[in-house]
């Protein structure tokens, strides 16, 4: 159900609404754009390419958020929301797949395989729950199982194993952005004009500068260095 944000610029009679939040989703766009062209200059291979894709979508999912979703929503209707949902769901199922592909060397064929797969899974099935019940929670519920469940226990897993500073910072990475779903979460706000969405949208500009900063030193590292013994 659409509830009519309570701000908005009226620019005589074309109304633009929720403005402060448009900016700052168009803040984590700028920067998940800049490590997309950042990363252009790393060494080739899928991990490169998965990481410039999901930088590029999560991008496209923030704008697309931020002018769509929040800034015209009320003129165009609730069901045009849920594109933007859709493209930040596979790219956080990239994410999920760096990850995978970057832990690969350390895992069994057969486990890494199974990882692979089920990305798959949980991203079709969640999109069409999400398609089914026209409810974000799901999607928050997708990119919670991302991050904390996938990204985090195989960076861990590789930070564990070797001496991998691109892992350390994808997990400070993952720590940031679960502090803006807290943020969003506990609708901790500070003003009306600045609200958990608002506050939520910069925590996730500095979580994407992590990831790009893990990405980019990853890509450098590769193959993945091994802990001394």
């Amino acid at each position: 159900m659409l509830v009519r944000p309570d701000t908005f610029w009226d620019f005589g009679g074309f109304v633009q609404y929720e403005p402060i939040t448009v900016i700052t989703d168009l803040v984590v766009t700028a920067v998940c754009w800049w490590a997309f062209i950042k990363l252009k200059g790393s060494p080739p291979g899928q991990l490169k390419n998965l990481f410039r894709a999901y930088f590029f979508t999560m991008g496209l999912a923030t704008a697309y958020g931020g002018i769509i979703g929040h800034g015209f929503i009320v003129q165009l209707g609730f069901v045009w929301k849920m594109p933007g949902w859709y493209i930040s769901m596979f790219s956080v199922a990239l994410l999920e797949r760096a990850a995978i592909f970057h832990a690969q060397p350390l895992l069994s064929e057969n486990t890494g395989r199974w990882f692979a797969r089920l990305n798959l899974v949980e991203l079709f099935s969640l999109c069409a729950i999400v398609a089914y019940t026209q409810n974000f929670f799901f999607v928050e519920a997708h990119a919670a199982y991302g991050m904390l469940v996938v990204v985090l226990s195989l960076e861990f897993y590789v930070y564990r194993k070797t001496t991998s500073r691109g892992s350390r910072q994808l997990l400070l990475a993952v720590g940031v952005a679960a502090l803006a779903a807290t943020v969003h979460l506990l609708e901790l706000g500070i003003h009306r004009w600045f609200n958990h969405l608002d506050l939520s949208h910069l925590l996730m500009a500095w979580g994407a500068w992590h990831f790009y900063k893990g990405a980019a030193t990853i890509l450098q590292e590769n193959p993945i260095p091994l802990r001394k013994p």
